[in-house]
C-alpha cells in the first residue's frame, strides 16, 4: 500500500508540473503517512485514504484511517527497522499535526514548502 500511495502521489505531482526534488520529498512523506495508517488504524477490513492538495508552492499531504488512536512519536533505536516515520515526516515538512474525521478515525496531515510552484491542485485516493 506503501508503494501505491506513493506512486500515484509521484505520479499527480509530475502531472502538476513539479519537480523530481520535490516530488521525491512529498511522496516519501506520503509514504510514511501510508505506512502509519495501514500499520496503527487498528480496525481489520477498513482502509485508509491519502489527499493531496498543491497551492502554488504549498502541498498538503493528508492521511485518513479509522483509529481515532493520536499519531505518537517513538525513540527508535539504532538497531529498530521502524519508529523514525514520524521524525521524518516532521524533518521535511513546514508544519504537520492531526485531527478528528468523522464519522470516524483521525487524519494525520503534513504541509511542505515546494521549489516549484503550480495552480491550486486536489488529488484524493
Amino acid at each position: 500500500m506503501r508503494a501505491l500511495a506513493r506512486s500515484l502521489v509521484s505520479k499527480t505531482l509530475a502531472s502538476w508540473g513539479f519537480g523530481q526534488e520535490d516530488i521525491g520529498r512529498v511522496a516519501l512523506v506520503c509514504g510514511e503517512l501510508s505506512a502509519n495508517a495501514v500499520e496503527h488504524s487498528g480496525r481489520r477490513g477498513h482502509l485508509f485514504e491519502v489527499r493531496l492538495t498543491a497551492d502554488g508552492a504549498r502541498c498538503l499531504i493528508e492521511g485518513s484511517d479509522a483509529s481515532r488512536t493520536p499519531p505518537r512519536a517513538t525513540k527508535a533505536g539504532e538497531d529498530d527497522e521502524g519508529g523514525r516515520g514520524l521524525f521524518l515526516v516532521d524533518s521535511l515538512s513546514a508544519e504537520s499535526g492531526h485531527h478528528d474525521r468523522h464519522p470516524v478515525g483521525k487524519t494525520v496531515w503534513a504541509r511542505l514548502i515546494l521549489d516549484s510552484s503550480n495552480e491550486e491542485s486536489v488529488c484524493t485516493s
